[in-house]
Order: structure tokens, then C-alpha cells, then sequence
């Protein structure tokens, strides 16, 4: 007890930082995308000849190979690029399905030079070029630039190594568009005249990323799929600076009941709110309200040929952004940090089960060490942070 209350003294010494921390990330969305919110994992499988899809609104058409290679460099971009994640990569579609149907448009009318480069047809919307319909005039790039497709989706994305930073914005440029609906979030972007159009493709933008990624995903993402792709890269799953690690695993006395007990995870304090990353790449095999008040994520992966589950808990239910069944990519953004069910504070409960999440977990501090997974050496405080 009387380290509990060292611990608890310890932690009201750092509070003052952790309500500074919360303020820099109310302030510059910036800090959600460092380096451990890399959106790997994400490799394209055969491109087929012709995808059929269908909108919202029930209209099906069909998209060719040429348009689906280029739906894959947005999907292989967006990958490469901290904080972006799947919600990420999925906007970008939608964007580029909604301003050119995924064609690389030349504007000859406007730019003769536009037809020199490789294109799949002349667009006509004002000064607009490619994927996007991105516009010289505007700040996007010069011509050359623009009728790259890579730059095109590098753009779109947008943030600290965008090539437009930090005018015009790029999607991470938009602060809290994880928190908007899709085709809001695109539109922030893009500026369009017509605002509402960008939700209509959002089933037409899964469709393709399922499609585009199923041969190196495996299985069917159902809950118990076994069939998990070996993941590209481990990240840690809060952002840097922003978390204080207030528990380890093993032995303790329960800082709720005061009796000991077993801690079968590691807790890192953090403001509520702060975002959640899913560890690596995975299927999620539980999301929910554990016995109606403590909310949970479970996610199963393959990391080193093992099988291996981790559990992110303590979320509120309106912090749990995936559901049973979704595939994630490292770094996702899969909720935010809560205090439900047996907490004392807002903290991330993170555990580690190698086998699976029926098997007994395993302390997460040395497996995310061995693993090369950096992070985990922020300073030990005390406070907010108890699981059952």
C-alpha cells in the first residue's frame, strides 16, 4: 500500500504534464501522426481486369484494370504514410472515385501540355487535373507534377512530408477528420461545390480495398479467422508523448478493492480521448462492451508465425471505432482512451497473448521490447490505471 501511494503522489507530480500533453493534442492533430501510426502491412494482391461495384444509392457499374491500378497506388501511398491508416486510404478513394471515377485526367483545354503526359482522358472542370481534379492555380503543383499519380495521392494525403505543406491542407492537414464522416472529411480536402457526393462511393471504396488487398490478407474476416497475414510492422499502440505507464504486469494490490491480485496486462495513462493504434496488422475478433461497462478490442495477428491476440480495454462504447470482423493495419486508429469498468483514470490496459486470445497472456513490456516495438520507455508514474 505504501508504494500505491508513492505511486499516487508520483502521479499527481506529472499531471501537470499529462494536461499539457492533452492540450498540444487538442491543438496541433499533428502529434497523432508520428512515427508509430505507420499504416503497414498493406500489400496489393493481382490487380483483376474489371472490378463490379455498386454506390450508396444502389447504381452498379464496372471499373477497368487501368482504373483499379490506380486505385492501387492511393492504396500503396496512403500505406506508406504515418497516420493515414485505413479510414485514411478509404477517403482517398472515395475522393478520387467521386472527382475523375479513379481516371488520370489531362486538361488540354486549359493546359495543353496536360496531353503529353500519360492519361486516361480529357477532363474540362475549369483549371482541374488528374485523380483528384487538383488545380495548378490553387497551390496543388505545377502540371508535371499533378499528371504523376503517386504525387497526385501524396497531395491528397497531405501532412508534415506532404509536398504542398501546409497549404493547400491534405487530409492530415484536417484537424479531427478521423472523427468526421468520410465523405465530410473528403470534402475538407477537396472544397468541392458539391459536398454531399462523396458518401455515395464510400461502399464502392471498400469494395475496392477488400478486393485489392484479399490475396495477402487471407481468411474471410470473420471472427476466429485464422487465416492472418504475417503483419510488416509493429507499432506502439498510443502516440509518442502522450501517455504515462502507470502499471506493469504481474503481482499488485488492486488500487479499487486493495486486496492482491494478478495484472494480466500493462497500463499507460493518457488524456481521455487520446487515439488507440492497433499493435499490427490483424482481424478484429472483439469489440464491445465487456459485461456491459468495460470496453474492449481484441484483435488476433501473426507476428513471427505465431498467432497472437492483443486486448485494448478501458475504452467508453462511443470509443470503440471497428467492429467483429474488420481487418486493421498497424497503426490504425481503432478507438480512444476511456475509463470504463474497474478504472480509476483514463488509461489504456494493453495485453498480450501469444497463441490467441484463449490463452494465457504474457508481460507485454519485454514482448514489445523484444519485438522492437519503441515506446515503451516512458516514465513510470502512478494514478489512473487498474483492470480486474
Amino acid at each position: 500500500m505504501k508504494k500505491f501511494l508513492a505511486a499516487v503522489a508520483t502521479f499527481l507530480l506529472l499531471a501537470p504534464m499529462l494536461g499539457l500533453v492533452s492540450i498540444g493534442v487538442l491543438v496541433n492533430p499533428a502529434v497523432l501522426n508520428q512515427g508509430n501510426c505507420i499504416a503497414s502491412g498493406v500489400i496489393l494482391g493481382p490487380i483483376p481486369d474489371e472490378l463490379e461495384v455498386t454506390m450508396k444509392d444502389g447504381y452498379t457499374f464496372t471499373l477497368n484494370k487501368q482504373q483499379l491500378t490506380h486505385a492501387g497506388t492511393i492504396i500503396t501511398t496512403g500505406s506508406g504514410i504515418p497516420g493515414v491508416g485505413r479510414d485514411g486510404i478509404l477517403i482517398a478513394l472515395m475522393a478520387a472515385l467521386t472527382e475523375s471515377t479513379l481516371r488520370q485526367l489531362a486538361n488540354t483545354g486549359t493546359y495543353p501540355e496536360s496531353g503529353d503526359y500519360p492519361n486516361d482522358g480529357n477532363g474540362s472542370d475549369h483549371d482541374s487535373l488528374g485523380l483528384f481534379q487538383m488545380r495548378p492555380q490553387a497551390g496543388w503543383g505545377t502540371v508535371a507534377e499533378l499528371m504523376d499519380t503517386t504525387y497526385q495521392a501524396r497531395a491528397f494525403y497531405g501532412g508534415p512530408d506532404g509536398p504542398n505543406h501546409p497549404s493547400p491542407r491534405g487530409l492530415l492537414d484536417i484537424p479531427g477528420w478521423q472523427q468526421m464522416d468520410k465523405g465530410e472529411a473528403a470534402q475538407a480536402v477537396e472544397v468541392s461545390a458539391y459536398s454531399d457526393r462523396y458518401q455515395n462511393y464510400e461502399p464502392v471504396a471498400v469494395t475496392i480495398l477488400d478486393t485489392l488487398t484479399s490475396s495477402s490478407s487471407g481468411g474471410n474476416g470473420v471472427p476466429g479467422d485464422t487465416n492472418i497475414p504475417e503483419t510488416g510492422r509493429l507499432v506502439f499502440p498510443l502516440p509518442e508523448g502522450s501517455y504515462v505507464h502507470t502499471s506493469s504486469f504481474g503481482p499488485r494490490v488492486h488500487p479499487i478493492t486493495g486486496v492482491p491480485s494478478f495484472h494480466a496486462g500493462t497500463d499507460w495513462a493518457a488524456p481521455d480521448g487520446t487515439p488507440i493504434f492497433a499493435l499490427a496488422d490483424g482481424v478484429v475478433v472483439y469489440a464491445g462492451m465487456v459485461d456491459g461497462f468495460s470496453g474492449q478490442i481484441t484483435l488476433e495477428h501473426t507476428i513471427d508465425g505465431e498467432k497472437t491476440a492483443t486486448k485494448y480495454i478501458h475504452m467508453w462504447a462511443h470509443g470503440i471505432h471497428v467492429t467483429a470482423g474488420d481487418r486493421v493495419i498497424a497503426g490504425q486508429h481503432i478507438g480512444d482512451v476511456g475509463s470504463s469498468g474497474h478504472s480509476t483514470g483514463p488509461h489504456l490496459h494493453f495485453q498480450v497473448h501469444p497463441g490467441g486470445a484463449d490463452q494465457p497472456p504474457v508481460d507485454p513490456e519485454p514482448w514489445l521490447a523484444e519485438h522492437g516495438v519503441e515506446g515503451i520507455d516512458a516514465p513510470v508514474g502512478g494514478g489512473p490505471g487498474c483492470t480486474t
